[in-house]
């Protein structure tokens, strides 16, 4: 493995200020990033992002590579949580391994960003057609999830009719924003496109190393709860995600040629979701713990993604 590559990427700034806020937190200091500003973060790097990709969409000949794409991440988001669910129920509720099974096959929005920045720091190119691909993976993994907690656990105090889980998979924030500028970037000229670029790509980076911020101080602040839960969680937040990155890492050679499409696509595979999977859990599935599945894809995975994981499935990439 490029080591290089890897000190590279643990000195990159954002990832820095991620572990900024979790030191702050664990030396009491009371910094933090107010709740309002962080949701605007939040939503100024879903539209910059989504923008982003349409443009290169718009750009891009839609091809059977854009297709396989799109087919890959779905059947990403439905065999993840179909197969991590059994790996889980052996230790934990139906519930839970549920709702984790769920966030495990889903996405993390904040770490295809990170990963779309670090391919920008290495000058290589991607296709906007990775953005469709995150925002078709969030829906599947969801109602998967459910549908196996309905058919291994005693839910009829708490069941919900599917549609109305499948509406909320697909009206969930981050869902709508990032398909919305998705298809506003699409059909927007190069020229319109122009008069937003300082807000959609100069300040970029800037947010995303705040919101990693954020992000620490979270992390830090959920650490103590999780580690409560014992050593197999935190190895399941680890391995699993390792695997199914460097498995998609390996075989996304063989539908797509792109370096940076086949990067984006391992990180999807690897990611876990904490804010559109845990919105849709605490109503579908209210007797599922969010002190265990939150933290174990915010405190464990993601960081272990953006530091070590990314690297990894790059080199994968490079090697094949």
């Amino acid at each position: 493995m490029n080591v290089e590559l890897l000190l590279e990427n643990l000195t990159n700034p954002a990832l820095l200020f991620f572990f900024l806020g979790i030191i702050a937190v664990q030396l009491k200091s009371d910094l933090e990033i107010p709740p309002t500003s962080s949701k605007f973060i939040s939503l100024y790097l879903l539209f910059a992002i989504g923008f982003k990709g349409g443009q290169e969409l718009a750009h891009s000949h839609l091809g059977l590579d854009i297709l396989w794409a799109l087919l890959a991440g779905i059947a990403l988001a439905s065999l993840v949580p179909f197969y991590t669910f059994f790996i889980l129920k052996r230790k934990l509720s139906p519930e839970n391994a549920g709702a984790i099974a769920a966030a495990y096959g889903s996405v993390s929005a904040v770490t295809f960003i990170t990963a779309i920045a670090f391919l920008d720091m290495q000058g290589i190119p991607f296709g906007g057609h990775m953005v469709a691909v995150m925002a078709l993976m969030e829906a599947p993994s969801i109602i998967i999830g459910v549908l196996l907690v309905s058919l291994y656990a005693d839910t009829s105090k708490t069941k919900m009719p599917l549609g109305k889980i499948v509406h909320h998979a697909m009206t969930n924030g981050s869902v709508m924003l990032i398909l919305g500028s998705l298809c506003i970037g699409f059909v927007a000229s190069e020229a319109q496109a122009e008069g937003i670029r300082p807000f959609t790509n100069d300040i970029f980076k800037g947010f995303l190393a705040l919101f990693l911020l954020d992000m620490g101080v979270t992390s830090g602040r959920n650490l103590k709860s999780f580690f409560k839960n014992g050593w197999f969680t935190f190895l399941f937040a680890i391995l699993v995600p390792l695997v199914n990155g460097c498995i998609v890492a390996w075989l996304s050679q063989f539908i797509m040629d792109e370096p940076g499409n086949r990067l984006l696509l391992s990180i999807l595979a690897a990611s876990a979701s904490y804010i559109a999977v845990p919105a849709a859990m605490r109503l579908a599935v209210p007797k599922a713990d969010p002190g265990l599945y939150i933290p174990m894809a915010l405190a464990v995975t993601f960081p272990f993604n953006i530091s070590i994981g990314m690297p990894i499935y790059f080199w994968l990439i490079q090697f094949n």
